[in-house]
């Protein structure tokens, strides 16, 4: 079918002078509009000059600087803007002199703070000796808590740091792996068990969302990599039960790790040895099991808290497996 230009009715494909100017003009009107090379590389220079400027602020030596990658240099300015969020500078209380590095040492593990919404505000320098990685190779890994812990537990944290948000003060505690190091992790077989304990605190007044961070000390509960100790025999104990989790045997050596005799806990139920704020994951973990949900061998693992005979709590590294109708439990005491 042939189309007709309605100006003077010839073929288009015959002539197209009759169109008017603006028309003819309009392709090459679009022109300046169109990408080309020189301008991609002059977004490119543009953004790379940002970055260098950006780096150029960053709190840290100039070593440090030269090694930084594009995405650690954006994960430390996030990490930087959201901590000038929490703490202004303008409005911060007097507090003493900043943590060195002798005063890191003395603690236990290493320090973590924390946005309302678990994006990530602080973590101290020692967190290389606990998990192998600097901070700047801890944030490679993500922006929020739940991108450096094992994610299996992240609906428990989840709801842990909502407890915790929901009642300010309170005190509250999970238990995950955290991301190491390939070199952690070929010495040790995986990653590090660590302990996170904290609260959430207001910072100004009137709190809000804006104005409250969690304040926490991450605590490994394993033996640190400079110990070189061997995984031992005497810091593990076996128990049997019923599809239900009741105890049906249990080995001599559980009156060592926890003061009871094997008679007082035969006939118990699991869940009333467990701390409550673990009785969750210790329930997902149960129907993993018992159901053959689980895929491998750390579907069945958990980290819980279980009560002593003298009423205190040890943390114990689980393995859980489904042996026909029974559940063999392998308990690892942590440190």
């Amino acid at each position: 079918m042939t189309i007709f230009c309605s100006h003077c009715h010839r073929p288009l494909q015959a002539e197209m002078s009759c169109l008017p100017a603006r028309a003819k003009q309009a392709p090459s009107a679009s022109r300046p509009f169109r990408s080309t090379k020189s301008a991609s590389k002059a977004r490119r220079d543009q953004i790379n000059a940002e970055l260098q400027a950006l780096r150029s602020l960053l709190p840290i030596s100039a070593q440090e600087k030269e090694r930084l990658s594009y995405l650690h240099t954006m994960a430390l300015v996030c990490l930087r803007l959201r901590g000038a969020q929490l703490f202004p500078p303008g409005l911060a209380p007097p507090v003493g002199p900043a943590l060195g590095t002798e005063l890191l040492s003395l603690l236990p593990g290493f320090l973590l703070v924390l946005s309302a919404d678990s994006k990530l505000v602080y973590i101290s320098e020692n967190v290389a000796q606990v998990l192998g990685l600097s901070v700047v190779e801890l944030l490679a890994q993500g922006d929020t808590v739940f991108d450096i812990l094992d994610g299996r537990v992240g609906e428990d944290v989840h709801k842990k740091l909502l407890l915790a948000q929901e009642e300010p003060g309170r005190e509250v505690t999970f238990v995950s792996e955290m991301r190491t190091s390939k070199a952690f992790r070929l010495q040790h077989g995986g990653n590090r068990v660590v302990a996170v304990c904290g609260r959430f605190v207001a910072l100004r007044w009137p709190p809000s969302p804006s104005t409250t961070a969690f304040l926490a000390l991450c605590t490994p509960l394993e033996q640190s990599p400079t110990d070189g100790e061997a995984a031992s025999q005497d810091d593990i104990f076996q128990s049997m039960h019923l599809l239900d989790m009741t105890f049906i045997d249990v080995t001599e050596s559980v009156t060592y790790h926890l003061g009871y005799h094997r008679e007082e806990l035969v006939g118990q139920s699991w869940y009333s040895l467990l701390h409550p704020e673990d009785a969750d994951l210790a329930a997902a973990q149960h129907r993993a099991v018992a159901l053959g949900a689980g895929a491998g061998p750390a579907a069945g693992t958990a980290v819980l808290r279980v009560l002593r005979k003298d009423r205190a709590w040890s943390w114990l590294r689980v393995w859980a497996r489904r042996d026909g109708g029974c559940i063999t439990c392998t308990c690892r005491c942590l440190r």
